[in-house]
């Protein structure tokens, strides 16, 4: 339901913007967002809160050069999982048909992409009802999407060609950063020559990949779709159980309701939040055991289990069995017998 919609900025865009020379309570001041939303886990902004947020923020600052300092403070310390999942790709085209895909979680825009022989074509397009966007936002994605060739490559790779519907205020920073002119069109539009969108990325993992693409996907499934408040309560509940954060008051919190409510809501669904911590935790545990080499130890802190024996015990109620069993039958290897 569009009425669900929300959109992830992270937490760390709080060491972002101090990397950029940005006071984060200004911004959220500005744009009239609680003052502690960036010290919180697993952030969703509605669309109107989405935009307000980046309106305030231009309206802190008063440079263009602003836009190109908060691109080159996007490290990997501070990404959001589809911004890892794009890193991890082997190359700049698998990168883009990944943002592509997980574009809708970051905000109210699409990315298309067409690969060839001509090279790599991005074309992005804001939804519906987004009303009209500020320049600086055009040049941002094409800045973005560079970054990121760079961080992977370790290369200065610059666009081929870029097109924006409205040229920033003050484009020179931007085509400074781009190494080219950028032009007016109808549609953002971001060019790579074939060779470097071919380019291998260093950063490339596909152990991190086979982690991230489950839970992205099941994300993306629960804001396309009509979701049930169960299905957004899993959701958060995906993100935030490395961390630790599982308690109702926190959960109910990110979904911008009381634990009350919470608890009606799920309830009304015929399920509960208990019941939808143990799901959650048994099927990434499952996922673990069988597509990584994660001991465990290792998965037991990534469900956010205190200890492992606690792990163990809840485990072996969720499926009457233990892990290294369960990792046996996922990889088809012989169990041994008593």
């Amino acid at each position: 339901m569009a009425g669900n919609r929300t959109y992830a900025i992270g937490e760390g865009w709080k060491g972002i913007l101090a990397h950029a020379g940005v006071n984060s309570l200004d911004v959220l001041r500005r744009a009239a967002l609680p003052a502690d939303l960036l010290n919180r886990d697993n952030v969703e902004l509605t669309p109107e809160s989405f935009f307000r947020f980046f309106e305030a923020l231009d309206a802190q600052v008063d440079d263009s050069s602003f836009w190109v300092r908060l691109t080159e403070a996007m490290s990997p310390e501070y990404f959001t999982p589809p911004m890892f999942a794009a890193l991890c790709s082997p190359d700049l085209a698998t990168a883009a048909e990944r943002l592509s895909r997980f574009k809708p979680l970051m905000g109210p825009i699409t990315l298309d992409v067409r690969s060839g022989g001509d090279g790599l074509e991005l074309t992005y397009r804001w939804k519906e009802g987004s009303g009209t966007q500020p320049a600086y936002i055009h040049g941002m994605e094409a800045m973005f999407v560079t970054r990121l060739a760079r961080l992977g490559t370790r290369q200065r790779v610059c666009p081929s060609e870029v097109i924006v519907p409205e040229l920033p205020r003050d484009p020179q920073p931007f085509e400074d950063y781009l190494g080219i002119p950028m032009k007016r069109g109808e549609l953002i539009r971001v060019r790579f020559a074939s060779s470097d969108a071919q380019r291998p990325f260093l950063t490339a993992s596909r152990a991190m990949w086979s982690i991230f693409e489950p839970e992205l996907g099941k994300r993306l499934a629960d804001l396309e779709g009509d979701a049930t408040f169960a299905d957004r309560t899993r959701a958060v509940l995906m993100e935030a159980l490395p961390s630790g954060q599982l308690g109702m008051a926190t959960v109910a919190r990110h979904l911008g309701v009381s634990s009350r409510t919470l608890q009606r809501r799920l309830r009304s669904e015929d399920t509960s939040f208990k019941a939808l911590v143990d799901a959650t935790r048994e099927s990434l545990a499952r996922h673990y055991l069988g597509r990584t080499h994660l001991s465990a130890t290792e998965i037991a802190f990534l469900l956010g289990f205190d200890e492992p024996t606690s792990f163990f015990r809840a485990f072996q109620r969720w499926t009457g069995t233990t892990p290294e069993t369960v990792r046996r039958q996922l990889v088809g290897q012989p169990i041994p017998s008593a």
